[in-house]
């Protein structure tokens, strides 16, 4: 647990101490709505809600960093954007889904992790050169890959793409097992986003207002596919991705269908857990897992 409470205290270093929000993706809206299983689910997963005719959820979107008031154009810390998922299996059973826009971690171990987040810390505008987290990615790679990948701003949270990057084992009815990665696309196909005059010219609070907006006018869909590993795919370790031809499962759709009526209060009170925990979906060796299951 000191792991985990080191974690904690370096995210409230960065972001300060929020009381009431979480020390990472604290700004955040609730909708709730349903998940159906596709007619292929079951050979997948012998999970209860790839089995069942419908399964009650509640889905979290949000932005990065533990900045409950951050600006959702802001261009730089913003991203990448928070998706969570809960299925409602039975009273006081459920099982969840969290993931992120962007398809990897910076480091494939919590430990990792924690010095990243320290080097950041220690990195202010007077910090001698290089600096701590200039010195840290120079060190990692994967870490490098993460921070200058692009991370757009979305047009909308109904627009973008979400990814769980720590991978499962999906076992079926018939106990044939095999690992794959969760992904969250939006219906229609590909996100849309904006460049950097548009999003400069939105509002602070553009996504969670046009997200407001648009699912009074109608309901939100989002698909759940799985994207399976193939032999030799290394599958404990959330920084390497997998070829985009390995081949995608849809699990099913969600269908989000209004904002949870006191969303404010029901987030501080909802802690979404990256772990599974149903019979049909096994957490990998991943270690980041446990870590931010304790963290969360």
């Amino acid at each position: 647990m000191a792991l985990e409470l080191d974690l904690i205290h370096a995210l409230d270093g960065l972001f300060g101490v929020h009381a009431g929000f979480r020390p990472a993706h604290a700004k955040g809206i609730l909708l709730s709505g349903t998940f159906t299983p596709s007619p292929g689910a079951a050979s997948l997963t012998r999970a209860p809600h790839a089995l069942n005719k419908s399964t009650a959820v509640t889905a979290r979107f949000s932005n990065s960093t533990g900045l409950p008031d951050i600006p959702d154009n802001d261009p730089k810390s913003a991203s990448p954007r928070g998706f969570a998922v809960r299925f409602h299996l039975a009273e006081h059973v459920h099982t969840d889904i969290i993931g992120h826009s962007h398809d990897g971690f910076p480091t494939r171990t919590p430990e990792e992790f924690l010095e990243f987040l320290r080097a950041v810390k220690a990195s202010g505008p007077d910090a001698s050169k290089p600096t701590p987290i200039e010195q840290f990615l120079g060190g990692h790679p994967k870490a490098l890959e993460f921070v200058m990948a692009p991370k757009p701003i979305p047009t909308s949270f109904a627009k973008e793409s979400f990814f769980a990057v720590s991978a499962f084992k999906f076992t079926n009815q018939e106990g044939a097992s095999q690992f794959g990665r969760f992904r969250i696309r939006p219906d229609g196909g590909g996100g849309e986003y904006l460049d950097a005059a548009g999003a400069a010219a939105k509002t602070p609070n553009f996504l969670f207002d046009e997200l407001t907006e648009r699912v009074a006018k109608g309901p939100v869909k989002f698909h759940v596919v799985v994207q399976l590993a193939a032999t030799g795919d290394v599958v404990d370790d959330a920084t390497i991705h997998w070829p985009e031809e390995r081949v995608q499962v849809e699990l099913g759709t969600i269908v989000l269908t209004q904002v949870v009526a006191d969303s404010a209060t029901d987030e501080r009170r909802m802690i979404f857990d990256p772990i599974p925990r149903v019979d049909g979906i096994e957490p990998s060796a991943d270690p980041l897992l446990e870590a931010r299951a304790e963290v969360y």
